[in-house]
Order: structure tokens, then sequence, then C-alpha cells
């Protein structure tokens, strides 16, 4: 999995590549956020407004807007997206 964090004025967009065979389980993953079951370690989630999720041809487009007067970390937003991944690698084992 590969991804790139783009700094937008009301919170950040990242675009998930590399992720054939694993569409789903990061689609669930990131369902799971979007309901408020987020199990990222980071207490970035506190501050997320709303998360769009948008899937095409083999990639994930993720909008993450902040709550008002808020900012994201962005190595707390990649150090989720470690973890997701390491998740789904895990599941994948087991």
């Amino acid at each position: 999995m590969k991804y790139q964090i783009s700094k937008k004025p009301d919170g950040l967009e990242v675009k998930v590549a590399g992720i054939e065979g694993k569409e789903e389980q990061l689609l669930a993953a990131f369902k799971e956020c979007q309901e408020g079951r987020c199990s990222c370690p980071t207490q970035e989630y506190q501050k997320l407004g709303s998360l769009l999720v948008e899937q095409t041809a083999g990639k994930i487009s993720l909008r993450l807007k902040s709550k008002e007067g808020t900012q994201f970390n962005q190595g707390e937003i990649e150090r989720c997206l470690e973890h997701t991944q390491a998740q789904i690698k895990s599941k994948k084992c087991t």
C-alpha cells in the first residue's frame, strides 16, 4: 500500500494506491472510522469533522475534514495509515 497526503484548507486529502486484493478490507477499515469506531493509536480522530471515502480502479481517496478550530497532525495520520495497513496484513495471515 502506498499513500500520498496533501494538505487542504479544511483538512487533508489522502490518496491510497497499490491496494490490489485489499480493497474490501481497506474500505471496511475506513468505514469503521467514518462510523466512529476508529482503532488507530492516535488522538487525531477527535479532530475529525467528516470523512469522505471514494474508490476508483485500484485506488481509494480519503477526504478528511477537520472540526472547526483544529488541524490534523500529518505525522499522526501517517501512523494511522500504517496501523491500518498492519491490521490488514495480520488479518490475512490468520
